[in-house]
């Protein structure tokens, strides 16, 4: 596993890789700039200012590549050690890594105010004059947004983007252990998110104006067929008016009689047929309300204000039922992840 760190200035980048490091053994390794990120922590006498230097073990040693392509080289025959890396410098670069399957690309970021202060306090320890909260936006907007050399366009393709509004290391290292970053269904889904997200995909082609849901339905690990609400074939689209009960917005379980809209796993098991689905049979959907001919699981990611009715009826048909939920991506506010 290759975990690649990027991030504004004091957002926490060092503090998320020293946390792996202490905590989960990674070893950094290094790259030399293939750019020339705007110079945001140096003074005109070309001093900088001093950071926390991460962890290292003594006489371990600390791997340096002069280009992406032999860091490349040296993870993959040793990928299934865990290795970090906070170089990463353009596009090019991370082109390269993101090809690889055990590449997670994390960034860090933090309310502006918030990465002021550390940095005042980071340069009143090297007794140095900090800058004006002005200065330090101007700063802040050179690293991220420079049209040659900024990293927002790297933040912006990172697998989880971290929001650390914590207030204390402590706090910050309690939250990445409840997040676990080093679950490996960040790098390969499971069969279980693999067919969630197959599912999530197929909501997308909904058109009721209720809700989207979509469903597969797979045997063996293998998917026999798809299928998402809205108005039976040869109707009016619910998105165009074809569904009144849904175009109305009633409220949840309201005027159920009139709705014109087949539920995703009706879709599923229709376009599937009865001479297919066997015994074994697992439905994945988004939420689920119903199930029949020869289902023996059913694994679904939302709740739905029927659910302790649906829970009773499938146990009573013999019918396995439970929640998945995947490790969480995209953004993240630390502050508010739950204590392990």
């Amino acid at each position: 596993m290759l975990v690649g760190i990027c991030g504004g200035i004091c957002a926490g980048k060092h503090s998320v890789a020293q946390y792996l490091i202490q905590e989960h053994g990674f070893k950094q390794i290094f790259l030399s700039k293939t750019a020339s990120p705007p110079c945001i922590a140096e003074f005109e006498d070309g001093k900088t200012v001093p950071r926390d230097k991460l962890t290292v073990v003594e006489g371990e040693k600390r791997p340096s590549f002069p280009n992406v392509e032999s860091l490349l080289d040296f993870v993959t025959k040793k990928w299934q050690e865990r290795w970090l890396t906070t170089d990463i410098w353009d596009e090019t670069v991370l082109d390269s890594l993101q090809r690889r399957p055990f590449f997670l690309l994390v960034s860090v970021d933090a309310p502006v105010s918030l990465r002021w202060r550390r940095f005042t306090e980071r340069c009143r320890t090297a007794s140095r004059p900090g800058p004006t909260l002005e200065e330090f936006v101007l700063r802040n907007d050179a690293h991220l947004y420079d049209h040659t050399s900024g990293l927002a366009v790297l933040i912006d393709r990172a697998q989880v983007r971290l929001i650390n509004s914590t207030c204390s290391k402590a706090r910050l290292e309690e939250s990445l252990e409840a997040l676990d970053l080093t679950d490996e269904q960040r790098l390969r889904p499971s069969w279980d998110q693999y067919f969630m997200q197959l599912a999530s995909l197929a909501a997308q082609r909904s058109n009721c104006m209720k809700r989207r849901v979509g469903c597969v339905l797979v045997r063996e690990k293998r998917v026999i067929s798809t299928g998402y609400n809205g108005t039976p074939r040869g109707i009016k689209n619910c998105n165009e008016g074809g569904c009144v009960r849904c175009n109305d917005a009633h409220s949840s379980g309201v005027g159920l009689a009139t709705c014109l809209c087949i539920h995703a796993e009706e879709n599923a098991l229709l376009e599937a047929g009865r001479e297919r689905i066997r015994e074994n049979s697992i439905l994945y959907c988004d939420t689920i309300k119903i199930t029949q001919v020869g289902i023996s699981e059913v694994v679904y990611s939302q709740g739905y204000s029927m659910d302790d009715q649906t829970a009773a009826v499938f146990k009573e048909g013999g019918v396995h039922l439970r929640q998945f939920t995947p490790p969480r991506k995209g953004l993240v506010n630390l502050g508010a992840v739950d204590r392990v």
